[in-house]
């Protein structure tokens, strides 16, 4: 994976909030609107901007798409992630969404078909 395409990815805030909750759980498009309060279209849109770039993995669960970050991850992503984790600590709408997918996470395993 080509690191211009990874800062790619990583300059939009809506992208980046979808990454650090990727990096807890894997999640429905359904979830994050409700996690980050965002139209459908254009959560669907940034994952599918995600995808297309390698960034994440989607798998069909009967109607629901489910996203999760790749086993599989270049070094370089794999360092820009964990570079995220520490500086999502300090940004208070990254704990917000934090703290929102704790509080939603029993409610998410119960409504999510494949127990994501």
């Amino acid at each position: 994976m080509e690191l211009i395409s990874i800062y790619e990815c990583l300059c939009d805030p809506t992208r980046l909030r979808l990454l650090n909750l990727l990096n807890v759980r894997p999640l429905c498009v359904c979830h994050f609107q409700e996690l980050l309060g965002e139209p459908q279209v254009k959560i669907s849109k940034h994952l599918a901007y995600l995808r297309k770039r390698g960034l994440v993995e989607a798998e069909r669960e009967g109607n629901w798409m489910i996203y999760r970050l790749p086993d599989k991850r270049s070094r370089e992503l794999d360092k820009n992630l964990r570079c995220l984790q520490n500086c999502v600590q300090e940004n208070r709408i990254f704990k917000q969404d934090l703290t929102k997918l704790k509080r939603r996470s029993r409610a998410i395993e119960a409504s999510s078909p494949c127990g994501c």
